[in-house]
């Protein structure tokens, strides 16, 4: 007999500081949408719930109607809070979770659901590629949420903690190229150039100069 599809939902992290970038990840313009509104689309090409999770007062732009918002209490712990508050979130209604941040324009559906179905028995499925793992673009089981509290309370705020705790399924690059060849789902934006690069990929132009208040070329 086969195992019951996995029920999936998803978590996007837009609450840091974007220091480098100069202004919010979540609300940069991005061809007809703004940054945040593109992952959570794509994301929810693969999962849902979708729950994004944001700083305290952050403002944010127009979502659909139902995706969830939870607000971070804890600012600036990295991914892991932001993981906890987006699990306490879904609550029951999902087995596991596709998180991911704000900031990763080409996103793909398929490389999503290949973490889902590479899941199996284990707790996390992370991409290790590039050199590192990849937590922003990895499956969590909801049953992993008290391991991340401990790792929190314990001000341990490294994933990598978390993945030496629990069981955790590794994919090698190899094992995403054919759904993702370039691995562009793990290519995050950091800075001004990153996100120019990313506009000139998409085909689509780049804003005004007021963004950045002396523009952006």
């Amino acid at each position: 007999m086969s195992e019951s599809p996995i029920r999936c939902g998803g978590i996007v992290l837009c609450g840091g500081k974007s220091s480098r970038m100069g202004m919010p990840k979540a609300m940069l313009p991005f061809g007809p949408e703004i940054l945040l509104q593109r992952v959570v689309r794509l994301l929810a090409e693969s999962v849902a719930p979708v729950v994004v999770v944001a700083a305290a007062d952050q403002v944010l732009p127009d979502l659909p109607d139902d995706v969830l918002i939870a607000r971070d209490h804890d600012e600036f712990r990295g991914p892991l809070a932001g993981i906890a508050g987006g699990l306490v979130a879904l609550g029951q209604c999902v087995d596991a979770a596709f998180a991911t941040g704000c900031d990763v324009p080409f996103l793909s559906p398929a490389f999503v659901r290949r973490l889902i179905d590479r899941l199996g028995d284990a707790d996390v499925a992370v991409p290790r590629a590039l050199g590192f793992h990849h937590p922003l673009a990895a499956v969590y089981r909801t049953s992993v949420r008290p391991h991340v509290e401990a790792l929190l309370a314990a001000d341990r705020l490294r994933a990598a903690f978390l993945f030496e705790r629990v069981r955790t399924r590794e994919l090698k690059a190899d094992e995403l190229l054919d759904v993702d060849p370039g691995l562009r789902s793990l290519a995050n934006l950091n800075d001004p150039a990153d996100y120019r690069a990313a506009l000139t990929e998409a085909g689509f132009a780049a804003p005004g100069e007021s963004l950045y208040g002396g523009g952006v070329a």
